[in-house]
């Protein structure tokens, strides 16, 4: 239990803030030495975003203590002041009660007002500002803004007017998370990575990656190889994600990668080359060279790794290798053939024709390559998938760079560990040992480890469980208190933001049935580019869309978006009650389609105006002393008694509206067009005057492009 005031103080906030944060989580509190419960406490700190009153007190130490009042001021009533634990006032001082000394080093640094929102009340910039709300008004009025003591006003505005007043206004910038001591110690336990002695190095067999452009062959080609069939599995025919897999070839082993060839799994393709030996790049002899393969092409150069054509389709009329070759040379790729020193195979995936020769091809550029590894020490390598299966638990597809892999090894994957209880094979079978270049799924895990995350074998679980806990301690502090987390926003800070020229947000969580495919969704919807709208991704995980899910989505104003998953009983009924929509894909072209339209629904629709017409006033007619008929001719277009109007005299405008009433003679009419006289009766405007001009036009909404 600790007083309001002394949180205060550990926060570093006055008590009329404290005061309004206790409101906002709808605790009633009114006076300063009010005693708040442990439970109080920790819901101020995490509405602050500190991880616990303590950590507070640590961050705000070194900060010089100020003075702040305890109550705020209330119609003839004394200032209260804060007191210290040892009962000593210390009395309010303003800046400009302090000695012309000290105004005078000031002059140089103007005062500089933070502000959390894009939007604040006018009571609270008036206090902020040391001046009376009624001061502020004032100063809106002389801008044509009228505004109410309780009401918000923009950022814009509140610069504008604290610059009158030598202010600098701005929005408050995010605090970095400092780094926790303890997750430093315990990343000093990590085992130190030895360089190996030639005489430990033992041949490895190469890991092999087939990239390319979508639907050229490369699950076929790779199925013709490992003699199972994984294509029919496959959503529309594509790869979803990424698979390893291990083959025996005339007493050689080779390790390949199936890489998804759609242009949106960029990073899951970079992510494949970065962990391989040798890229195979099939390319479909009819189609010749597409987006896909050239994107192919960079990420193998920049990964500087060994690379080998596959003419995929020989076995169609269509099929052209000269003109292949001729567009791989324009991509800076010279073959063999063509005095290069790039392999290029003619192959069928149908057929088989050419893959002896491929797989050959493999085994003496590796030779060539001599690719070497420590197989008797603690392995390490990389996850190349991970997953959430049924009746397994957390599973991942791992990589073994170095070391030999084991059954009751500790591991520390990410920021997951666990003790491996089983090993089992591309072929699904179990296995004792995975040795370099071997491709294994890990059962044991405690939870899903990111794809792409370096793994470790640790000397014993106790070290495994406390290094992981250190790390997923000052990632969660990382996101308590620095800006990595996602920021609590209703909707109208979305659309202050708007106009405070920041982007607008589309939130959304995503669910997948595997990493790999998550990471890939994730990066794609990030690389949509747009000035106006910014897409942030509440969450993103693997499994079934759950209630929890749908609950997270209501509290951020999210939509859920599912690929390759289902949704778990319940979560169809809390979506209709909370009002979250759900939408599940299994191809990734409509994910990305729908996501853009939404980001465009988020921008407000561009408003054009088209005048149609305008008329003269030639008489006004005075049926009574609260209406008036304007007698007039159109001079161009038409004037529609739907359309909006503005009375023009000279520069100047009188009204801008809409019409009450439109005559032609007697009888209403829908319009009235060039050279015909009508009279109009303006809605609520009396004002006007023989010669005035009557503009009308319709105001269209278009919507923006992003």
């Amino acid at each position: 239990m600790m007083k309001l005031h002394e949180v205060a103080k550990d926060v570093d906030v006055s008590v009329e803030e404290l005061i309004e944060i206790l409101q906002d989580i709808e605790i009633e509190v009114d006076d300063p030495n009010a005693e708040l419960s442990d439970a109080q406490i920790a819901q101020v700190c995490d509405e602050l975003g500190y991880a616990s009153i303590e950590a507070a007190q640590v961050e705000n130490a070194n900060k010089p203590a100020v003075a702040e009042p305890v109550v705020e001021e209330k119609v003839a009533a004394p200032v209260v002041v804060e007191q210290t634990v040892a009962d000593v006032v210390v009395p309010e001082k303003r800046e400009r009660d302090f000695p012309v000394a000290a105004e005078e080093e000031k002059i140089d640094a103007p005062d500089v007002i933070e502000l959390k929102k894009p939007k604040v009340t006018v009571k609270e910039f008036a206090r902020l500002m040391d001046m009376k709300p009624n001061q502020i008004i004032a100063e809106l009025m002389k801008m044509n803004i009228f505004a109410a003591i309780n009401a918000e006003i923009d950022i814009k505005v509140a610069k504008e007017i604290g610059k009158k007043y030598g202010f600098i206004v701005r929005k408050e910038e995010k605090r970095k998370a400092p780094v926790a001591s303890k997750a430093k110690k315990a990343a000093l336990k990590r085992p130190e990575k030895t360089p190996d002695t030639p005489d430990a190095l033992l041949p490895r067999p190469p890991v092999v990656t087939f990239m390319g452009h979508v639907d050229h062959g490369k699950t076929s080609l790779l199925d013709q190889i490992r003699n199972a069939k994984v294509v029919a599995g496959e959503s529309g025919g594509i790869t979803q994600h990424i698979g390893a897999y291990t083959v025996e070839i005339n007493d050689h082993k080779i390790t390949f990668l199936d890489t998804p060839g759609h242009a949106a799994f960029t990073a899951m393709r970079a992510r494949g080359a970065n962990l391989t030996d040798i890229v195979v790049l099939v390319v479909a002899a009819d189609d010749g060279v597409m987006p896909q393969t050239v994107e192919a092409i960079k990420h193998a150069q920049a990964a500087g790794v060994c690379v080998i054509i596959a003419m995929n389709k020989m076995d169609l009329r269509a099929a052209n290798p000269d003109r292949l070759k001729q567009q791989l040379q324009e991509n800076e790729v010279m073959v063999e053939d063509w005095g290069g020193s790039i392999g290029c195979c003619p192959v069928s995936a149908i057929t088989g024709e050419g893959i002896d020769g491929l797989l050959e091809r493999i085994v003496l550029e590796s030779e060539m390559m001599e690719l070497k590894a420590n197989p008797n020490k603690p392995a390490n390598g990389f996850v190349v998938e991970a997953q959430m299966e049924q009746g397994m638990g957390p599973t991942a597809s791992l990589l073994v760079k170095t070391g030999t892999l084991k059954i009751g090894d500790s591991i520390i994957c990410g920021l997951s560990w666990g003790r491996i209880k089983a090993l089992i094979s591309d072929q699904g079978k179990k296995v004792r040992t995975a040795k370099p270049s071997d491709a294994v799924k890990v059962l044991g895990l405690t939870s899903v480890p990111r794809a792409g995350d370096e793994f470790q074998v640790m000397a014993n679980d106790r070290e495994a469980k406390a290094l992981s806990e250190a790390l997923q301690q000052e990632a969660r502090t990382q996101t308590l208190e620095g800006a990595v987390a996602p920021k609590k926003m209703s909707l109208d800070d979305l659309f202050g933001a708007g106009e405070s020229d920041e982007k607008k947000e589309l939130k959304v969580i995503i669910k997948a049935d595997v990493q790999g495919s998550l990471e890939a969704i994730s990066h794609s919807l990030q690389g949509i580019k747009s000035d106006k709208v910014e897409i942030n991704i509440i969450s993103s995980d693997v499994g079934n869309i759950t209630a929890n899910d749908v609950l997270l989505a209501s509290a951020s104003d999210a939509i859920i978006l599912g690929f390759h998953t289902g949704k778990e009983n319940g979560a169809n009924a809390a979506a209709k009650r909370e009002g979250v929509e759900i939408r599940l894909y299994s191809i990734i072209y409509e994910l990305i389609d729908e996501v853009e339209s939404a980001m465009k629904g988020l921008l407000e629709p561009e408003l054009r105006e088209q005048v149609i017409g305008s008329a003269e006033i030639k008489e006004v007619f005075e049926l009574s002393k609260k209406s008036k008929i304007a007698g007039c001719m159109v001079t161009t277009g038409r004037i529609d008694k739907k359309a909006s109007i503005r009375i023009k005299r000279g520069k100047d405008i009188l009204f801008e509206g809409v019409i009450g009433s439109l005559r032609r003679f007697q009888n209403e009419a829908k319009e009235v067009r060039q050279g015909q006289e009508c009279g109009i009766r303006p809605d609520n405007f009396l004002n006007f005057e023989a010669g005035d001009i009557v503009e009308a036009y319709f105001v269209e909404k278009i919507t923006q492009e992003l």
